[in-house]
């Protein structure tokens, strides 16, 4: 099923858009022979695909519990998304996704879960699931990763890490718990209780019995091309994880949990490509020299936070995802944030841990001395940046804007980053873009517009050679369902397609939006870097220079399906029969890409009409 970029997202959008519509009227009729402006929309060059529906999709199983092999419905709340390069060119390669979802199953596992599917691409430019059978005899196209059988169960599979050296691949256990009575079925979706015992080649841990909580939250590696694990990484700490990044030389990988207060981590192999024998360390900024402090005391792999504190480490706002940029190194990682995370910090310090002094002046920003009281909040987060040639730290990005109270839609920012979580560094006409994926916390301080009741978490770019960004810089991409957390976005090889995944949307969406899907945009390959830099010149270095005071016009930029006007103004469009479609408030752009081909009007304030025709 192929749409325009947006257009699966329709309903969602329009409920947005009825919250301001009293300017303009409901209806204006088109005189006979009326013949205003025309302006022509190429079509987007971006389509959309649905590969994998959670809930609706049968995945293959493995005998597990006792019980035989067969197939099951995948599980839903899909996650993190790995793609797993097939260098045999039989095929683009093998893609995983995480499953949050968390419940008993007799043939899929109980708690978590991950579903692994091969790809390649077809003659019209979509993308095909392949029909495959694996080395223990299953036969189709989606398959269960076996971890029941393997590893241990896992707890609400969340983020991951795709190695950018060789695809290897890693999912996260987010859901950190501390007592067998907070995993059992009841609430947790695990039935056994029981001492786990560790069958490892991690030195020191074969053999090992953990209390069956504890063989939860770990990066767990994966095969994604026989869809089984292979190992938990017991020597990376017990976190509550989220993201990680492999660096290019195969023996750094950096690490983030998502927790208040939350570590930084690294760790380093002894040998490239073996991450069973190394050294795990926690970020500490204001340590002299190196800024980072070792882990390996004995049993500080199963108290990660408390020993991390105790060397004092540099704490974070519940750490997300970790991208890198190839060309330089740099390390980017989320803080999604949290309202009020005073006492979770006072908790951290009081343990050891230390504050970074941009966030230190974010409090004092605050009329704070410190966040570490109840009146410091972080409702938005922000995106930083790590120099692994100086090891310094800085926030490259804060979301926002900040309000105190949620304005009305009609007064709301054309742009607004809210709760960074997912984040990945593509490339589109050999420039690299960060692709930030929101997480909506909450409603409340401007998260979202005043009154809306189904919020939309959106995706936006963000070109990284801009030094100091602002979130004027971002460039919008898409949005999910009403509902659902947008999530898990990575570029095919070829560098043709963007996946992305819509997680737990609300279920009275229309069908398959009422479903967790991991989605494909193609056609990146056809946009140009021109068309996405200098939004303020309707990105085309063609154009002329937009005069204000002119009479009012409009420019379409086809790859974001935008259409900019030339002055700031209320507008409203009109579909061909003279009916409102969409008001938008003191704007210079509008998204009309959840609007199908055909001839609309745009009308400002001042009653002046362009004819707009979407190809």
């Amino acid at each position: 099923m192929t749409k325009r970029l947006y257009l699966l997202f329709a309903l969602a959008f329009s409920c947005l858009a009825a919250n301001a519509q009293t300017l303009f009227d409901e209806e204006i009729q088109i005189p006979a022979g009326f013949v205003p402006t025309e302006m022509v929309m190429p079509p987007s060059p971006l389509t959309t695909q649905v590969l994998f529906v959670g809930g609706v999709d049968m995945v293959q199983s493995t005998p597990t519990y006792g019980n035989p092999a067969g197939q099951e419905v995948a599980k839903e709340w899909h996650d993190f998304i790995g793609i797993t390069p097939d260098n045999s060119g039989q095929s683009m390669g093998w893609v995983t996704v995480n499953h949050e979802m968390i419940y008993a199953s007799d043939k899929l596992g109980d708690g978590g879960g991950m579903t692994a599917f091969r790809i390649k691409r077809a003659a019209n430019g979509t993308l095909e699931v392949m029909d495959q059978t694996l080395n223990d005899g299953r036969t189709g196209q989606f398959f269960n990763v076996d971890f029941a059988n393997t590893v241990g169960e896992t707890g609400m599979n969340c983020g991951g890490i795709v190695s950018m050296v060789d695809g290897r691949i890693w999912t996260a256990e987010e859901w950190f718990q501390t007592s067998n009575a907070a995993i059992y079925a009841t609430g947790g979706g695990i039935r056994d209780t029981s001492n786990f015992v560790v069958s490892s080649d991690i030195p020191g841990w074969n053999g090992v019995s953990l209390k069956r909580y504890q063989n939860l939250n770990w990066m767990t590696e994966i095969d994604p091309r026989q869809a089984k694990a292979i190992r938990k990484q017991y020597n990376w700490g017990r976190q509550g994880f989220e993201g990680g990044v492999v660096a290019p030389d195969n023996r750094i990988v950096y690490l983030g949990p998502d927790a208040t207060p939350g570590f930084f981590g690294m760790f380093v192999a002894n040998t490239p490509g073996d991450f069973t024998k190394g050294t795990l360390f926690a970020y500490k900024h204001d340590k002299p020299g190196w800024p980072w402090v070792p882990i390996w005391e004995d049993g500080a792999m199963l108290n990660h936070q408390n020993v991390a504190a105790s060397k004092g480490a540099t704490m974070f706002n519940r750490i997300e995802w970790v991208a890198i940029n190839p060309d330089n190194n740099f390390i980017y990682f989320t803080e999604t944030g949290r309202d009020n995370p005073g006492s979770a910090f006072a908790a951290g310090q009081n343990a050891g841990g230390v504050h970074h002094p941009e966030i230190m002046a974010r409090a004092q920003a605050q009329g704070l001395a410190s966040p570490n009281v109840s009146g410091y909040w972080d409702y938005y987060g922000r995106v930083w940046e790590y120099n692994p040639t100086t090891g310094q730290t800085r926030i490259y990005l804060e979301a926002g804007p900040y309000f105190a109270d949620s304005p009305a839609e009609a007064n709301y920012p054309e742009k607004h980053l809210t709760n960074p979580d997912g984040l990945n560094v593509i490339t589109i006409d050999g420039k690299k873009f960060l692709v930030i994926q929101e997480d909506l916390n909450g409603t409340s301080k401007g998260r979202v517009p005043a009154g809306v009741t189904n919020p939309l978490c959106e995706v936006y770019l963000l070109d990284l050679s801009i030094q100091n960004p602002t979130v004027d810089d971002l460039i919008r991409l898409t949005a999910m369902p009403a509902g659902s957390e947008v999530t898990g976005a990575i570029m095919t090889p070829d560098g043709k397609s963007l996946l992305v995944n819509s997680q737990h949307p609300r279920t009275d969406n229309p069908f398959p939006w009422n479903h967790s899907l991991t989605v494909a945009i193609h056609g990146f390959d056809q946009v140009s870097y021109a068309s996405l830099q200098n939004r303020s010149a309707f990105a085309d270095p063609e154009t002329p220079a937009v005069d204000q005071a002119s009479a009012f016009s409009i420019y379409p930029n086809p790859t974001t399906r935008t259409v900019f006007l030339n002055k700031l103004t209320d507008v409203a469009i009109y579909d061909a029969s003279g009916k409102r479609v969409l008001v938008k408030r003191n704007t210079m752009e509008v998204e009309v890409s959840h609007l199908n081909t055909g001839v609309y009007f745009v009308q400002n304030a001042d009653g002046e009409t362009i004819k707009l025709q979407i190809q």
